[in-house]
């Protein structure tokens, strides 16, 4: 069965990229390059429902839901 999740990539100020998956609590993995992130992350997917199966518990079902806002700031000066 194929299964979807997001994943939030959030780059790393010293380069690379941390990445987690909401739906999947502690699931988090990292990558020095976007590519090498997506294919930790990928492992770590795996690696969590396969524990979870080896537990008899059930992969949980992708249950986010992400939405871009757009919100206007006022600038202000210094006093």
């Amino acid at each position: 069965m194929k299964k979807h999740y997001k994943t939030l990539f959030e780059p790393q100020d010293e380069g690379g990229y941390t990445v987690t998956v909401p739906s999947l609590p502690g699931c988090i993995s990292e990558g020095d390059s976007f590519d090498e992130a997506l294919a930790n992350i990928k492992e770590a997917i795996a690696l969590y429902i396969e524990s979870l199966k080896a537990d008899g518990l059930p992969a949980p079902e992708e249950n986010h839901l992400f939405l871009e806002i757009e919100t206007y700031i006022e600038e202000t000066t210094g006093a």
